[in-house]
C-alpha cells in the first residue's frame, strides 16, 4: 500500500464559528421577535447584550428580509424617529411554528453532538 498524500486545502475564510452563526442567526432572529416587535438596531443590540459581545449578526437585514420572502416575519409598524424610518418586525404565525420546529431541531443535534464528542 502507498502511502497517503496529505492534501492542504485553501483557507475559506470562514471559520466553524462563521458558518455556526449563518445557521443558527435566523433562529435568533425568530426567538427574539417571538418575544415582541423590534426593529433592526434593536436586534443587533440585544444579541450584543444577551451574548455579552460574543454573538453578533454582520448581515442582519439579509437574515430579515430572508425570513420575511419566507412569511416567518412581516414589518408590523413603521415609525420615524431622528429622522430615520424604523421598521419594526413581528414574528407571524408561519414563524412560531417554524421557531418551535426549529428549536427542537436544534436541541437534538446538539445533544447528539455532545454524545459524540464524549
Amino acid at each position: 500500500m502507498g502511502r497517503r498524500r496529505k492534501i492542504h486545502l485553501p483557507d475559506t475564510g470562514h471559520s466553524f464559528i462563521s458558518y455556526f452563526k449563518r445557521a443558527t442567526s435566523p433562529l435568533v432572529v425568530l426567538h427574539f421577535l417571538s418575544e415582541k416587535p423590534m426593529y433592526g438596531y434593536e436586534i443587533s443590540a440585544e444579541l450584543k447584550t444577551r451574548s455579552d459581545g460574543k454573538y453578533m449578526i454582520s448581515i442582519l437585514y439579509p437574515v430579515l428580509y430572508r425570513l420575511e420572502e419566507q412569511g416567518y416575519i412581516e414589518i408590523s409598524s413603521t415609525e420615524v424617529a431622528e429622522g430615520r424610518a424604523r421598521s419594526y418586525y413581528s414574528i407571524t404565525p408561519a414563524g412560531r411554528e417554524y421557531l418551535k420546529k426549529t428549536e427542537k431541531e436544534y436541541l437534538e443535534i446538539s445533544k447528539t453532538f455532545e454524545a459524540l464528542m464524549k
